[in-house]
């Protein structure tokens, strides 16, 4: 197949490469701007996602679309919102596949993304999917929980806190738990979504086989690094809602009302996408020291 795909330079999007690659298929990638490193890999056409005159012809003669656009954090004063990077790119990129006579549609949504949301980030997400649901096109929503990969930036950024000080801050209890997946059985996902008919019409809940707690994953984290478990100073939410209004909208402030919504309610799922896709996920302790481990193998 010959597949259109926004968001494909992103973390995902470059394992997704890999695996849509690996079983033969073509790749047209709307980019911002032409990276000369994709060009063995990939046709590239240049456009804005949120403005569809940018790319409304790009998706010409292609048998697929799939969407990764995201963002986990508005940055308003650069215009860099949930309404745009939801909402409105994936009503663009409908419209694209739209225009060009395309039946296959691929979403990526996220684990927690339901009606009764809390979350501006979920609510967003939810509005897409039903974009997607209304579109009349062959579709299938994928809802991944926490991805984990050699470049996320969820783990690598709780390792790069426990290489500078034995020492991570932990919200409320520190009990909510995750069920993390890693990128490549995602990106397995999207492949084989287009190879099975009977996705078509379907949503699901992505998330690896290991359900832990915040506490157990900053563990996990530091032993794979090859460090002694953190100490794990806990900083009370109702402090915590006080004043992260205050300090969400500095860049450098590293959490938001949103992120902090989303870490209580937690991210599990009971993983029956393994049902239709029949692979299992990879490990998670193995995933994490797969990557986070390499500076101790390098070490003398």
């Amino acid at each position: 197949m010959k597949i259109f795909i926004s968001g494909a330079t992103g973390f995902v999007g470059g394992h997704l490469r890999r695996e849509l690659r690996d079983r033969g298929h073509q790749l047209r990638l709307l980019v911002h701007r032409h990276a000369s490193g994709l060009e063995r890999e990939a046709e590239q056409v240049e456009g804005d996602v949120t403005r569809l005159e940018s790319f409304e012809q790009a998706a010409s003669g292609c048998d697929a679309v799939i969407n990764l656009v995201g963002i986990i954090r508005e940055f308003r004063s650069r215009d860099i919102t949930f309404e745009r990077l939801h909402v409105q790119a994936t009503a663009n990129m409908l419209a694209a596949a739209h225009k060009a006579g395309i039946r296959r549609y691929l979403q990526m949504s996220a684990l927690g993304t339901r009606p009764d949301a809390i979350s501006d980030y979920h609510k967003t997400k939810f509005r897409a999917e039903e974009l997607v649901r209304s579109s009349g096109l062959d579709w299938t929503i994928l809802r991944p929980s926490i991805i984990y990969g050699p470049k996320d930036s969820f783990i690598n950024l709780l390792a790069d806190h426990l290489r500078l000080a034995p020492v991570m801050p932990v919200m409320g209890d520190g009990r909510y738990r995750l069920q993390p997946i890693h990128a490549d059985d995602v990106a397995r996902c999207f492949a084989l979504a287009l190879e099975k008919p009977e996705t078509v019409g379907q949503c699901y809940e992505l998330c690896g086989n290991d359900r832990i707690s915040y506490l157990e994953l900053l563990d996990a984290i530091a032993a794979a690094l090859g460090k002694s478990p953190p100490i794990k100073p806990h900083a009370p939410l109702g402090l915590m809602k006080l004043i992260i209004p205050l300090m969400q909208n500095l860049p450098q402030f590293p959490l938001t009302m949103d992120q902090l919504q989303m870490l209580l309610e937690e991210n599990i799922c009971d993983g029956g996408w393994k049902l239709t896709f029949g692979f299992e996920p990879q490990d998670l302790y193995q995933g994490i020291r797969s990557y986070l481990g390499m500076e101790q193998r390098k070490a003398p």
